[in-house]
């Protein structure tokens, strides 16, 4: 997730840079907004149609490798692109997407799979907040980079595409020393020794490992006999049709809060309110650094108020705070073409506060419901085309936000106060809550049947066949009496 929050504020950052415009002589809106378009395609691509057979077929790991490769790959076209070949750029942010797509599809889904119930929600905070230290360490090093922008020349904005090497370098040395997915195992190789021996190095106690392998394999088995094997699974069993309704729905959602667009042009959005570039970059580094600290928030009341308490609250606190920044900006003046200190600081806080809310609740709690929900047979496509949901709406909103800002300026943002008011009431009508239910029973929550309970019958009866098939010829105790 580091790598997701550096790679998706790179872009921002570097188009803050003159010798950036001047290097692509100068894109204009719309060529800047194809550009961050390129990126989310990509990554629609990668989750929707590559990361959920990767991470099925070869595995969580393998996964998170192969968009660790892809991103080292984009990173250098990014940084070598012929000067004033912006096309090559483009093609380069298109592939980070496609690595993205990938990775971002096996990361929450190994997260979910080895984490305990009981502090599953917790964990996954801790996923949306490396998102954050992510675009912190991008904001910091632009604005380190935007402070000697002429010493520096073209490498100002290369400096900060090249660091992008650092994350991927450090997952891929990391991978080889972390368990695998103990549910992966089971299911794809059937290995019930790789399964426990994952197990045993995030459980405390063998009984803790015994009695969650064994609720695995009977959830399995009741979905190998009952719930088609294959994706069509999503489409035809009615209670997973609806967890993917749901789920595409509260994705799309996170990025038309306002925070997409907020990540990606907040650079464009300030140079509305201030002047100076290396006060922008400051900001930016700033709200990233904060960032940080406003998702740990969600480790304390994910587990205790629940998730759906947590997104009805922040859908109402963004609301409300898009209204004022909205009326603030439009209803102040702007003498010399800026707008003067006391409401520049207003606006900053208030933007800053709409980071507050989002943070713990849209930023972190999707990630974690959505991970949560599906079916082990399903789970790893269900997760990417869902998560890829927000790069659907992030793609639509952000082709054409550069242009809605410069035509209408901070009215645009009246807009993200409606919509986040509707997904708070959409969330209370809606979403059921999953706090702290296992993953092998949540079905229940959602009409389906709990897949441990009947897997239980079907389990044992094939155990039961296997101990006749190898003795036919055994006399039960009832025919020793006859």
């Amino acid at each position: 997730m580091v790598l997701y929050g550096y790679d998706a504020s790179v872009y921002n950052s570097v188009q803050g840079s003159d010798n950036w415009t001047a290097y692509f002589h100068n894109p204009d809106n719309n060529m800047i907004g194809a550009v961050n378009t390129a990126y989310t395609v990509g990554a629609i691509f990668g989750g929707f149609f590559l990361g959920g057979p990767i991470a099925d077929f070869l595995g969580r790991k393998i996964g998170m490798a192969i968009g660790c490769v892809l991103v080292i790959a984009a990173t250098f076209m990014q940084c070598w692109s012929p000067r004033g070949s912006i096309a090559c750029f483009l093609a380069g942010r298109c592939i980070i997407g496609i690595g993205q797509g990938i990775a971002l599809t096996a990361g929450p889904i190994y997260i979910g799979e080895l984490a305990p119930p009981e502090i599953r929600g917790k964990i996954m905070t801790f996923w949306q907040m490396f998102y954050s230290v992510g675009s912190f360490i991008c904001f910091w090093i632009n604005y380190g980079c935007t402070k000697h922008s002429k010493s520096l020349g073209e490498w100002d904005w290369k400096l900060v595409v090249i660091f992008q090497l650092l994350v991927p370098v450090i997952i891929l040395a990391i991978l080889p020393t972390i368990p695998g997915s103990p549910r992966w195992y089971v299911q794809r190789k059937d290995d019930i020794e790789k399964a426990r021996s994952a197990l045993r190095r995030v459980r405390e106690t063998d009984e803790e490992v015994e009695e969650e392998l064994l609720k695995i394999r009977e959830a399995l088995e009741y979905e190998k006999e009952a719930i088609s094997s294959n994706y069509s699974a999503l489409w035809k069993d009615k209670s997973l049709r609806k967890r993917m309704g749901l789920a595409l729905v509260i994705n799309a959602g996170q990025q038309i809060t306002g925070q997409g667009t907020l990540n990606t042009y907040s650079t464009k959005i300030y140079e509305k309110v201030f002047t100076s570039a290396s006060k922008i970059a400051l900001i930016n580094a700033l709200n990233a650094t904060f960032g940080i600290l406003f998702t740990l928030n969600a480790v304390w009341v994910i587990d205790r108020f629940g998730r759906k308490f947590l997104l009805i609250v922040g859908g109402i606190g963004m609301g409300i705070c898009m209204i004022i920044v909205s009326a603030v900006e439009t209803e102040t003046p702007s003498p010399g073409g800026a707008k003067t200190e006391s409401v520049g600081i207003s606006i900053v806080f208030l933007l800053f506060l709409f980071i507050f809310f989002y943070k713990p609740s849209w930023g972190a709690t999707v990630w974690i419901w959505t991970s949560e929900v599906f079916s082990m047979n399903v789970r790893a496509q269900a997760v990417g085309m869902a998560s890829q949901t927000q790069n659907v709406a992030n793609a639509i909103v952000q082709q054409f936000f550069p242009t809605f800002l410069n035509n209408c300026g901070f009215y645009a943002f009246y807009m993200f106060a409606g919509i986040n008011f509707l997904l708070a009431l959409f969330v209370w009508f809606f979403i059921p809550e999953t706090k702290q239910v296992p993953l092998e029973e949540i079905d229940a929550l959602f009409g389906g049947a709990n897949h441990v309970t009947q897997g239980e019958d079907l389990f044992a009866h094939e155990k039961s066949m296997r101990v006749t098939s190898e003795k036919p010829y055994a006399t039960t105790v009832e025919d020793a009496r006859v």
